[in-house]
C-alpha cells in the first residue's frame, strides 16, 4: 500500500484541535457575512444577527483556547453537575460550585495552581496544567460577576522571580463571591 505524499505535522494538528471552537465560530461569522452579501430586507438583518452571534462565540472560544494549558501535572480534573473534583496520587478532593466563595491563582515553587475555597473553609488546589483543567473555564465563566478576561489573564506566565521559586506562596484573587449572590443554573427557578 503506498504511503500518502502529504501529512499534517502533529504540532499543527494540536493547534487546530486547541482552536477548533474558534474556527467553528469563524465559519458562523463568514456565513453571516455571506447572507449580508446576498442582500434583501430579510437576509441582511439575518446575516448581521448571525455574524454578531458568531463574533460573540469566537471571542468566548478564543478565551477558552487561551485558558487551555499543556498537560504536565499529574492528576485528573472532573466536572460533574455542580461539583469540581481533582484526583491525583498525593492531593485531591471534591468541591461544590454552589458553595464556592473564592478563586485564587497560587504560585508555589514556580507551579501555578487554582485554589478554590468553599464557604465552610475547605480548599481545593488544582494545577492549571492538570489533565481536564480546561473544563474549569466554563464552570468559572458561569459564576456571578466573573470577568473571563481576568480569568484568562491569570494564566499568562509571569517571569520567574525569587518569591515564586521559594517555599512561600504568591497568591492573587481572581474571583470572590459577593454577599447575597447565588449561582443560578439554567433550568433552576429563582426563588
Amino acid at each position: 500500500m503506498p504511503e500518502p505524499r502529504w501529512s499534517i505535522r502533529p504540532e499543527v494538528l494540536a493547534l487546530l484541535h486547541r482552536y477548533r471552537e474558534a474556527l467553528g465560530a469563524g465559519v458562523v461569522v463568514v456565513a453571516g457575512l455571506w447572507l449580508v452579501l446576498l442582500g434583501g430586507y430579510v437576509l441582511v438583518p439575518l446575516g448581521v444577527l448571525v455574524a454578531v452571534v458568531g463574533t460573540i462565540l469566537a471571542v468566548n472560544a478564543l478565551r477558552k483556547a487561551q485558558f487551555t494549558q499543556n498537560v504536565s501535572a499529574p492528576g485528573l480534573v472532573e466536572l460533574d453537575e455542580a461539583q469540581v473534583g481533582y484526583l491525583a496520587p498525593e492531593i485531591g478532593g471534591f468541591l461544590s460550585l454552589d458553595e464556592l466563595v473564592e478563586i485564587r491563582m497560587l504560585v508555589l515553587r514556580g507551579k501555578r495552581m487554582w485554589r478554590l475555597k468553599q464557604a465552610d473553609g475547605q480548599a481545593l488546589l488544582i494545577p492549571v496544567d492538570a489533565s481536564g483543567a480546561e473544563r474549569l473555564f466554563d464552570a468559572f465563566a458561569n459564576l456571578p460577576g466573573m470577568d473571563t478576561g481576568a480569568l484568562v489573564a491569570a494564566l499568562q506566565p509571569s517571569p520567574p522571580t525569587e518569591s515564586n521559586l521559594s517555599l512561600a506562596a504568591e497568591t492573587r484573587v481572581i474571583w470572590r463571591k459577593q454577599s447575597g449572590s447565588r449561582l443560578v443554573r439554567p433550568g433552576n427557578p429563582i426563588p
